[in-house]
């Protein structure tokens, strides 16, 4: 498919625009082909007739660029806005005032009611001057739409997450106050571990939804230092049978001599902290974690720790390994908020780390983690 484009009227002379200001239907004198732009490209000449109508916009308005292009633009995209008004009547570029230069970003609507994203340039040779070239850009409102329904659910998921321990507070607290009295020691002792639980519950909701925040916004902080992946896999597992788990569901195999790993502890015993509980949790048998050296995902560094956690559980089908990294993912109906393997990815990948999913030998699920030493300087 070939992409129309037509050159600005006239030769270029000294009272012409720069390369960068020239109007857009030089692109190919560029060296840029509108099909290679990720958004949908349509420009109109002096005139109002289309002479560029690339491939993506083909993609998001379903209309042909043979169809479009020699077509009056309110005719060859007729926009409407949220309110049913013709787009190109109500903002009339040729004839409307001449200090304009474009009209912001905007929802508008297609033929058949599909929403779209659309902004526009007014090019002129010279101030206040005829429109030589309308430059309307595209978008697809689905990749926003998407990001917007995953913090609508975000906020509801943490919201219901937070309301029972928060309840329980509540209704614990009011009891103690209202009938202290009335309630022997153990009785009080019973309804205050109760809360001291419930408030770590909600602190830990919290702690996640702050990461994800930092996640999301590329602002998640790593504080290096030296770290000793094996003994921190080992404290897992010390109080995971502290709390009544058998000693002999653990299994630990750390290879010698590991690389002197410097990353940030806290943020990797949460890693550890939410591979490990998914493995109790929604897996069974003996949970297996190996700590070895190997190659550095990071390119200029030769070695890498890696940690493997898994188990002999049903493991993961195969239709959902791609998604569970991803939010509100969850792999059983035994809790959670979906939230855990989603922040381990985005901590590994702050230390410049890879993380994989796949089926153990057992049967089970395996998770994999690979962080690159990341020695300071000084160390080298």
């Amino acid at each position: 498919m070939s992409v129309g484009t037509s050159s600005a009227p006239g030769a270029q002379d000294a009272g012409s625009p720069p390369a960068a200001s020239r109007p857009p239907g030089d692109l190919a004198d560029l060296g840029i082909d509108p099909d290679m732009l990720p958004d949908g490209l349509v420009v109109a000449d002096e005139e109002g007739r289309v002479v560029c109508f690339n491939a993506a916009a083909e993609r998001i308005t379903a209309v042909r660029a043979r169809d479009a292009l020699g077509q009056r633009l309110e005719k060859a995209l007729p926009l409407e806005d949220l309110e049913g008004r013709r787009w190109w009547q109500l903002t009339d570029p040729y004839g409307g005032l001449a200090i304009r230069v474009g009209q912001p970003e905007r929802n508008l609507l297609l033929p058949g009611g599909r929403e779209v994203l659309v902004s526009a340039r007014y090019v002129r040779t010279r101030p206040t001057g005829p429109v030589r070239r309308l430059v309307v850009t595209l978008r697809d409102t689905e990749a926003r739409r998407r990001t917007e329904r995953s913090h609508a659910e975000l906020i509801a998921t943490v919201a219901h997450e937070l309301r029972s321990p928060l309840t329980s507070v509540k209704g614990f607290t009011a009891t103690l106050l209202a009938k202290w009295e009335r309630f022997t020691d153990d009785q009080k002792r019973l309804m205050l571990e109760t809360v001291d639980a419930d408030a770590d519950r909600v602190t830990r909701l919290i702690a996640e939804l702050l990461d994800i925040s930092r996640i999301d916004s590329g602002r998640l902080e790593v504080r290096r230092q030296p770290v000793d992946i094996g003994a921190a896999v080992g404290r897992h597992i010390q109080a995971y049978v502290a709390a009544g788990q058998p000693a002999d569901r653990f299994l630990l195999r750390v290879q010698q001599p590991l690389p002197d790993l410097w990353a940030d502890p806290d943020k990797i015993d949460q890693v550890l902290s939410n591979l490990l509980e998914n493995a109790v949790r929604h897996g069974e048998g003996t949970v297996t974690i190996d700590v070895t050296a190997t190659a550095s995902p990071r390119e200029g560094e030769d070695t890498g720790t890696s940690v493997t956690v898994s188990d002999e559980g049903p493991g993961i089908p195969e239709e959902s390994m791609n998604r569970v990294f991803t939010r509100f993912w969850r792999g059983s109906k035994r809790g959670g908020t979906g939230l855990g393997l989603y922040i381990v990815k985005g901590i590994v990948e702050a230390h410049g780390g890879t993380i994989t999913v796949g089926r153990a030998p057992g049967a089970g699920a395996e998770f994999r983690f690979t962080l690159p030493v990341s020695a300071p300087a000084y160390l080298a």
